[in-house]
């Protein structure tokens, strides 16, 4: 018998994750990029690999691009690929890291010259998003300072709520500007964006469409993030999340490596909050598969978010409710307990065949000759990513 109920089934039917186009391509750590072979060798083959996790497991409906790492002279043309592969064009995520103009800053530098580029360069963006049919625009900042004088952090600050509010009202009527944080790197004494109160403080002076993106290896160790994510939910302005796993840093790793239970609290307080299934939170992978292959390792990620998701809505909220009033601290956690322990995977892939997608996306992925095809036809590709 299944332990999904036909409401949690059709709860998980609506359920998309996006994919990153850069875990489609070359990175590695801080000290080489590693190849692999069947890389992509352009935008176009980062979609063509995407649109395959959303054929084995019809997770994945939409594509994130970075830009310049996803620039084409025609973004029509590639928003038309991707749909004929099955697929949307998502996020377009701006970079203001890899340019030596932004050695000290871009959106906070006391250069106008050098702030200005940085501010143009989300304009350039922007106009993408208006080919592309993006509604969001996610700003991650690489900046701060690693000694203490070095910079006026309030001038910073103030810095920084002026370039996005330049950005902010560039937007269109239904576009969001969605601002990440992270709490160090490569600003080792203090980070412009560190956490999610700078990030809400920043957002919450820019408007209704203007939010925070939670990427889950962006915390010191021993952070309660799915605190965190309650509390966006409830204030209304938790607007994306960027999946992964870690260990010590921001690994990047696949979501659910580390601590499958984070993932299951986390997606807990998703569902409490009326995030699960809502326009208004994105969900999506921020990856880079080093040392496995991209696709499966992409694959594995959007199952782990669904079995989580599933184990997560089989918590019995009546009974659960009901324990925390009575202060019955034990009842409560073996309620909480039972759902994450509960295997939904035997019910998942019997739901999977009854959908027409395979029971087992993974070994359908590795059987079905893809892997071999771009290895065997691709050479000398690079699209990144890191170092490229």
């Amino acid at each position: 018998m299944s332990t999904l109920t036909p409401e949690i089934l059709s709860t998980l039917e609506a359920q998309g994750i996006e994919l990153p186009s850069w875990a489609f391509g070359n990175s590695g750590t801080r000290f080489r990029v590693f190849t692999t072979p069947g890389t992509p060798r352009d935008p176009y083959e980062k979609i063509a690999d995407a649109a395959q996790v959303n054929r084995f497991t019809g997770l994945a409906p939409s594509v994130a691009l970075h830009i310049p790492w996803d620039k084409v002279d025609d973004y029509a043309d590639l928003r038309r690929h991707a749909e004929d592969l099955g697929v949307k064009l998502g996020t377009i995520n701006s970079n203001t890291f890899q340019d030596e103009d932004y050695k000290f800053g871009a959106l906070t530098h006391h250069d106008e010259r050098i702030r200005r580029k940085a501010i143009e360069h989300h304009f350039e963006c922007i106009d993408i998003m208006n080919e592309t049919g993006s509604r969001d625009l996610k700003i991650w900042l690489a900046e701060g300072s690693n000694y203490p004088g070095q910079n006026d952090m309030r001038g910073r600050q103030d810095r920084l709520q002026d370039s996005l509010q330049q950005i902010y009202a560039r937007l269109s009527d239904d576009q969001r500007l969605v601002l990440e944080y992270k709490f160090f790197e490569p600003a080792f004494y203090h980070t412009d964006v560190p956490d999610w109160g700078t990030s809400y403080a920043q957002v919450a002076a820019l408007g209704d469409r203007a939010v925070v993106c939670l990427d889950t290896g962006h915390h010191a160790p021993g952070t309660n993030i799915e605190f965190i994510v309650m509390q966006l939910l409830r204030l209304g302005k938790l607007g994306s999340f960027d999946f992964n796993s870690r260990f010590y840093a921001d690994d990047d790793l696949i979501v659910g490596a580390a601590d499958p239970f984070q993932l299951f609290r986390i997606i807990f307080e998703v569902i409490r909050g009326g995030g699960l299934n809502s326009p208004d939170v994105a969900f999506m992978l921020d990856q880079c598969h080093n040392i496995e292959k991209k696709i499966p390792g992409q694959i594995r990620s959007v199952l782990n978010v669904q079995e989580m998701t599933a184990r997560a809505l089989l918590v019995d909220r009546e009974a659960l409710d009901a324990a925390q009033e009575a202060n019955d601290v034990l009842t409560a956690n073996a309620i909480f307990m039972h759902a994450f322990y509960t295997d939904v995977r035997p019910a998942l892939a019997d739901w999977r065949e009854s959908r027409g997608l395979p029971r087992d996306p993974m070994a359908a992925y590795a059987a079905s000759g893809y892997q071999e095809k771009i290895e065997a036809e691709r050479v000398g590709g690079v699209q990144a990513g890191w170092g490229a």
